[in-house]
């Protein structure tokens, strides 16, 4: 064999192995950003210090909404749940909160629902406020939650037998369509900003962070999701709604900041969805077309205005170091239930699909 010819055989092994290197070097770093990226977008949310908050608290109500602690297991993990409105027969309300909060960040949706004659069930995710686990751990925990909350109600005879109605925003709204894929006896459902899929999620997320990026990672989040959650971890909210003739309501932003929405929003495949039950509300009115202001009244945005304008003159006042004290106070002053007002013509479009559902 000339020896040139060995000399370019030798030359291309030498590329190749190179190449195969570089190849091994990419995946193993891209398997640890993966790791380390998402682990780091679902870190555990304890509750923040209630006297420094101007949201609701469960003792500005619990006088006329008393609730009695129950708990089930999710996974490795004992969720803490709250049953308001035990008179009611109605219906059972089981709501599914969003990432970064817990039940309590939903208090006035548990007020009107218990107002409108429901029983409600709500519960802290894994990771969450009251419940355990180091981590919320990713999108699709929300929907074993979920399961989790729904097959301990199938184990309790005073509930089990109340029609199951489920409501959730955000990383709930996802929750609620998608928990449909394990077959529970739903009556209705009402999703609000929810996504479609955790990897619709997890890549729009990441795009916001890395750009384009983030598409070179797809096969390592994929993989790594799946470890955590298995065949959970595909799951969509159009596959479970084709799969279904429960009547749900997909209630999104048009503004929406958090889950797009003409991006991982359910709303924005509703041309693959087949289930002739769902109905849809595209909410575009300036003030409450986002992720989280879609239930505010415009009593509430002046308030807020106000509010808001009133601390920036004692954040200034004291140069961003307000005493404890002194902070305290003036959350003590804010009219928490002004705050909490829900719309009243959302709320009404929501009650009516939920009534309809409930004759059906």
């Amino acid at each position: 064999m000339p020896e040139t010819t060995k000399k370019k055989r030798h030359i291309g092994k030498r590329l190749a192995i190179g190449l195969g290197l570089l190849v091994l070097l990419f995946m193993l770093v891209s398997i640890g950003i993966t790791k380390i990226v998402y682990d780091k977008q679902f870190p555990r949310y304890d509750r923040a210090d209630e006297a420094l908050s101007a949201n609701l608290r469960y003792h500005d109500i619990e006088a006329d909404y008393p609730r009695l602690l129950v708990s089930f297991n999710s996974t490795e993990n004992t969720l803490q749940g709250y049953l308001y409105g035990s008179e009611h027969s109605r219906a059972l309300m089981v709501i599914a909160h969003g990432l970064g909060g817990g039940a309590d960040s939903y208090l006035s949706q548990i007020k009107h629902f218990v107002d409108a004659g429901f029983r409600v069930f709500t519960y802290d995710c894994t990771g969450s406020y009251d419940s355990e686990g180091k981590s919320t751990k990713g999108f699709p925990q929300a929907v074993l939650d979920l399961h989790a909350a729904l097959s301990y109600i199938e184990s309790q005879p005073t509930l089990s037998s109340l029609p199951l109605l489920l409501f959730g925003h955000s990383w709930g709204g996802y929750a609620v369509v998608n928990v449909l894929n394990f077959g529970h006896d739903v009556t209705a459902v009402v999703s609000v900003s929810g996504a479609n899929s955790a990897m619709d999620m997890v890549l729009e997320q990441g795009h916001n962070l890395m750009g384009s990026f983030i598409y070179t990672q797809y096969p390592f989040l994929w993989l790594y999701q799946h470890l955590l959650f298995g065949s959970v971890a595909s799951s969509t909210a159009v596959s479970a709604l084709n799969k279904t003739d429960i009547p749900v309501l997909i209630i999104h932003g048009i503004e929406d900041e958090m889950v797009h929405y003409s991006g991982s929003s359910i709303l924005a495949k509703r041309d693959r969805i087949t289930n002739e039950k769902v109905s849809y509300i595209t909410a575009t009115q300036e003030g409450r077309n986002a992720h989280n202001n879609l239930f505010r009244t415009d009593e509430m945005v002046q308030y807020v205005e106000k509010v808001n304008a009133q601390y920036r003159l004692l954040f200034d006042a004291y140069d961003g170091e307000i005493p404890y004290e002194t902070n305290k106070e003036f959350y003590d002053g804010i009219d928490r239930l002004q705050l909490s007002m829900l719309q009243p013509s959302l709320m009404q479009e929501i009650d009516a699909f939920l009534f309809d559902a409930l004759l059906q």
